[in-house]
This record gives C-alpha cells, structure tokens and sequence, in this order.
C-alpha cells in the first residue's frame, strides 16, 4: 500500500511542489526583494495583472468548446468549417484565427499568449506612462508579507481606480483612452482578438489557429523589452513544461512509429510572419506616438538600439523557424530553402532594426525642409527611422499580398471522384493522384515550380463553404488503417470513420480497399489495382483483388481464368486445380506436393 501511494501522481506532485517551494524560498532569502516584486508590476497593470491577456485566453478557450464542439470531445474538436477557406465563405475567415485543429494546438499557443502577452501588456501599460505605487506604510522589513502588497493596499487601490475611472472627467472621449479598465478589459483584448480575424483575411492557405496573434505579441514585445522578450522564450517553454507536469507527473512511454509531414511543413510561417511584423509595425507607432506627445508622464526608459533590435528578431526568428520556407510538391512531398529563407529573416532584422534604432535626423540635412510640403520634398527630408518604418509597412505588404488572390478564387466544384458520402452539404470520398484544388486554385509557375499538384487521400468538400480538401493523407490512412472524419459546423458535428482493408501479394505489393462507416452503415469509396503474387503453381498465377464489399482470388493459365471470393478463415476454394487455403491472415497455394504463401492480411504501424 505504501508503494502505490508513492507512486500515485498525487505523491510526486507533492514532492515536487515542495522543492519548487524551498528553491523559490532560497531565492527569496537571498534577494529580500522588499515589495519589489510586485510594486513594479502594479505601476503598469491594474493590480499587476494581465487582465486584457486573460480575457483573450478566455474568447479563444470559449471558441473551442462551443463553437468547435470541443465540449464533445476535447481531443478532436471540429477543424474542417473553421478554416480561412475564401472571402465567400465568412464564416471560415471569422473564426479561423480564433479555433484550433486539437487541444495541443490550443495549449501551445494559449500558454505562448499568456507570456508574450503579459509582456506586450505591460509595455502598453493600463496607466499610460505608469504610476506610482505606494503600499501604504506596510511592512517592508524583507519579509515575504513586505514583499507582496496587502489585501488592504490591493483593496485601497482598487476601489481609488474604480473612483477614478468612474468619474465624469474619465468617462469623456478624450479620457476613456487613458482609463486602465478600459484598456484593461476592452482595448486590449479587443486588439487581439480583431487581430485574429484581420490576419486570417491574408492568410495563404485554409489555416487555423491563434498564432498570428502570438507572433504579433512577441513582436509588439521584442521593440520594447528586446533582451526580456528573448530571454521569456525560455519563459514560455517553462509554463508548458509546468502545464504538463500538473496534467501527466509520471509518464510511461516506450518506442513506437509515428507518421506526418516535416515539422516545419506544418508551420504557417507566412502567418507567423504577418503577425511578427504586424506587431513591430504597431510598437513602433506607438512608441513615436508617445515620444510626440506633450504630457508629463514621458517615457524615460532608454531607446533600443539598431544593433539589440537587430539581435532580438534574428534570434527570435531563428527559434520560432522562420526561416523555413517551402514549396508543396504534391502527395505530401516538401522542398525547403533554408538558406533563402535565413537570409530573408536577416533582411526582415535590419529593417526592423532600421525601424527602431534609426536617427530621426535627416539622411541629407542640407537638402531637408523643416516642413515638406510635396513628395519630392518629403524624399529629400527623410530619416533614417522614417525609410526603416517604410520599409517595414513594405514588407508588411510583400508577405500579406499573396494572400489576397487565393481567397478571392472559388473553390472548382465539379463532382468528386467516385461515389462520395453526402452529409449536411459536405461531400467525403477517396482518391488518388487527383488534382489537388484547393493549391491549384491560382496557376503559377516559377523557376521550375507549380501550384498544379496532384494529392491522395481522403477528401472533403462543400461547395457552399468553399471548403475542397484532403482530410487524412494516403500515407497517414496506410499508417493507421483507419481515421475519424469529423464534419459540422458552428454547435454541430457528425463523425464518419474511413477504414483501409488490404491484402499484399507475395512480392507482388498490396491491393485494399477503402471504406466509409457512418451510422453502422459501411460503403466501399475505392479500390486499388489487383496485385498479382510472384510465385507460379505448375504454370499458374494468382492474383488477389479488392471489390466493392470484399476481396477475390483470380487464378490464371493459358488465357484462361476463374475467380471466386476470398475465403473465410480456415476454409479454402480450389480454382483451375489450385487450391487456396486461408490461415487467419495469410493464404496459401497448394498443387500436390507444393504449397506456397501468397499473400498476408496488410498490417498498419500504428496499430501494432
């Protein structure tokens, strides 16, 4: 008894919630931080909390419960309907940004906001330009009650910021700017999640997830807090860390096969991108906005340099892959330029560090006017940080573009091969070596490159959703043997398993067949070419077929053949003096005193 307690996930998080305690308390001792902890975060965040980042979380959390039925079932949300598919279908563009394809999607990124968030919230601050903070005469003789603030100064300081932000003078239209509970809970969260929808309207492909807006933050971050910024990515594999120890303290795995495409084929990087850029674009505004105004809460922290600027992007860019561009070759083939792509993210970090740490002093002082009042003399007075935020909103432009022309383009809806399952409008079948329509919507050809793919699997559509793609990859379906296939739409959901069945001839490679199962009705979508089994009986060939329903066995000689279904385990069928008998997953040949294997039940790795 005493063993399984010790072993039990509430031991271990036990004891590892002790050492956390006595490693933060040695750290305490030893820094007496005296209120300092807390104090400096209260002076930027309303009772030093993230408030709009926690309601962002919330929105995102609340999408994928409700709107995507993760309630259901919270490890296969709904995916297909909540993809940025095209302008005509709405629907997809409004909540892409916000769902996720699965709760691991949905952790990492919510748990990513939650640091880059906190980051970029506390450099926009709900008290514009700060405030002082006074705990009111408490304790602050080193010991953890002076370190942390009281209920009575958090009560204090509340209810002065409700009185403040109350008042009539702070509800006027000049003032709601400044009210922390407005940029708390409405301006900041609101900022994100219009963000979301924004970005997926330049989305280069039916992508999913809140990443852009997680790139945006780190990037809004990164002009601010550069050397912060770099050092919470460490931070954020932290918490995920935290978060799976509270959900899984002990694991027991062991070696195992796995199938899907590159790691880094499944990055949205022109999204990643998007949101990175759109973030710096909307910190340097916001810094050149406040170092115009004319108040006297001015921001005194030092200006970033061209060359931490420089660092921090390149740095980031390097841990976050986006230096990963690539071109789809069709039927879950990859190319990546990784040194074309190194270099573009140089030439992103030096416009961004151009942008930032730029002069604001004339390339050309003899030739600039205090006033340009025309183009040509605009050109003449530029800065150094002015050619750096125009380049900025250039390349903003250059990576958000290609974007536009494939969402404008309908989805072709001519009938789908085979005899697809209809459900609700969606139409789910199976096929191989098809035009690939949803990557072959524009036709473009460059350097020895096209968008006309071809691709095999199982594929979705809906031509009132604009929705055409390959739901589960031929290789992916080979890999398991069967898949869930989940279609709906916002509050509904209908499940369909497709299943692959197959038999291998002996070095004669598999034939199968692939069935669609709903409502405990099963419909055969398509079959493989028959494969015939190298060994010959006395002269004859044998050849194993999948037909609708099943499988045949067709024996050959002299022009001549003779076909009979596959028998049961442990029976046999004699075919042109060539008797066939199945044992559980294989069938053997027999013909007087020879008998050969020619063919076994197809295995599926991921099942084994």
């Amino acid at each position: 008894m005493l063993a399984e307690a010790l072993s039990s996930d509430a031991a271990h998080l036990a004891a590892g919630g002790v050492l956390i305690a006595v490693a933060v308390a040695v750290v305490y001792l030893t820094d007496r931080p005296r209120g300092a902890w807390t104090r400096r975060l209260r002076s930027h965040l309303l009772l030093g909390v993230p408030w709009g980042t926690l309601v962002a979380i919330a929105a995102v959390v609340a999408v994928y419960l409700f709107v995507q039925s993760g309630l259901e079932n919270p490890n296969r949300p709904i995916v297909i309907p909540f993809r940025s598919w095209s302008y005509f279908y709405p629907e997809g563009m409004l909540w892409s940004g916000l769902a996720h394809s699965g709760r691991g999607h949905l952790t990492g990124n919510l748990l990513s906001t939650l640091v880059a968030g906190g980051l970029a919230e506390y450099a926009f601050g709900h008290f514009p330009g700060g405030r002082a903070v006074d705990d009111g005469g408490e304790s602050d003789d080193g010991t953890l009650r002076g370190a942390l603030p009281s209920v009575r100064s958090l009560s204090r300081s509340l209810r002065s910021s409700a009185r403040e932000a109350l008042s009539r003078e702070s509800l006027s239209r000049e003032s709601l700017a400044e009210n922390p509970y407005v940029r708390a809970f409405v301006v900041v969260p609101g900022a994100m999640l219009s963000f979301a929808v924004l970005s997926s309207l330049f989305a280069l492909g039916p992508v999913i997830g809140f990443s852009g807006v997680v790139f945006a933050l780190w990037g809004f971050a990164l002009v601010f807090q550069p050397i912060a910024t770099i050092a919470a990515l460490t931070g954020s594999t932290l918490v995920g860390v935290t978060y799976e120890t509270l959900r899984n303290p002990v694991v027991v795995s062991e070696a195992s096969g796995s199938y899907g495409a590159p790691s880094w084929a499944n990055i949205a990087i022109q999204g990643h991108a998007i949101g990175l850029i759109g973030g710096i674009l909307a910190a340097v505004w916001l810094i050149r906005r406040r170092r115009s105004a004319e108040t006297e809460r001015t921001d005194s922290r030092p200006r970033t340099t061209a060359l931490v600027a420089f660092g921090a992007v390149l740095l980031f860019g390097a841990s976050r892959r986006l230096w990963a561009v690539y071109w789809y070759l069709g039927n879950e083939r990859y190319e990546m330029y990784r040194a074309i792509g190194l270099g573009l993210l140089a030439v992103l970090a030096a416009i961004v560090a151009l942008a930032v740490g730029g002069r604001d002093e004339p390339i050309r002082p003899e030739s600039a006017v205090p006033e340009p009042e025309s183009v040509r003399e605009g050109i003449r007075s530029a800065t150094p940080a002015a050619v750096g935020l125009l380049l900025l909103v250039s390349a903003l432009a250059v990576v958000a573009g290609p974007g536009i022309a494939p969402n404008l383009v309908a989805v072709d809806d001519d009938d789908l091969p085979g005899d697809p399952i209809e459900v609700e409008g969606y139409q789910v079948t199976y096929a191989e070596n098809v035009e690939d329509r949803v990557v072959s919507v524009v036709d473009v050809e460059a350097f020895g490159r096209s968008t006309s793919v071809n691709t095999s699997g199982v594929i979705v559509a809906n031509a009132d959703r604009e929705i055409w793609t390959t739901a589960v990859s031929k290789g992916n379906l080979a890999f398991w043997g069967y898949r869930a296939i989940d279609v709906g739409g916002t509050g509904w959901r209908e499940t369909l398993w497709v299943q692959r069945t197959g038999w291998v001839a002996a070095n004669g490679g598999p034939t199968y067949r692939v069935d669609a199962v709903r409502n405990e009705t099963r419909s055969t979508l398509f079959t493989s070419e028959p494969a015939r089994a190298e060994p010959r009986i006395d002269g004859r060939n044998v050849t194993v077929a999948a037909v609708d329903g099943g499988f045949e066995l067709r024996v050959e000689s002299g022009g001549e053949s003779e076909t009979a279904p596959l028998p049961a385990a442990n029976e046999s069928v004699t075919l042109r003096g060539v008797t066939l008998v199945r044992e559980t997953d294989a069938v053997f040949a027999e013909r007087g005193e020879t008998r050969v294997r020619i063919a076994e039940r197809e295995r599926y790795e991921g099942r084994q």
